[in-house]
């Protein structure tokens, strides 16, 4: 029963993972726009970094759930 709860918490980590990649990349986009406001590319940069954070977080813990599935 631990095997299916950790294979499907790597599965929502993974997607997780991959939506906070997506915005990060959309975010970093925003920050490098030069035809943006100073105040919309300050904002777009840390919310990249945010998103950066969730991706990290979320692909430490997909790696965790991984493991504890195949064991």
């Amino acid at each position: 029963m631990d095997t299916i709860k950790n294979t499907a918490n790597f599965v929502s980590d993974k997607v997780n993972e991959a939506t906070s990649g997506a915005s990060k990349e959309a975010n970093k986009n925003v920050a490098k726009d030069s035809d943006a406001s100073l105040g919309t590319r300050a904002s777009a940069a840390k919310d990249a970094l945010g998103d950066k954070v969730d991706e990290s977080k979320s692909s430490a813990s997909a790696e965790g759930n991984k493991q504890a599935a195949t064991h």
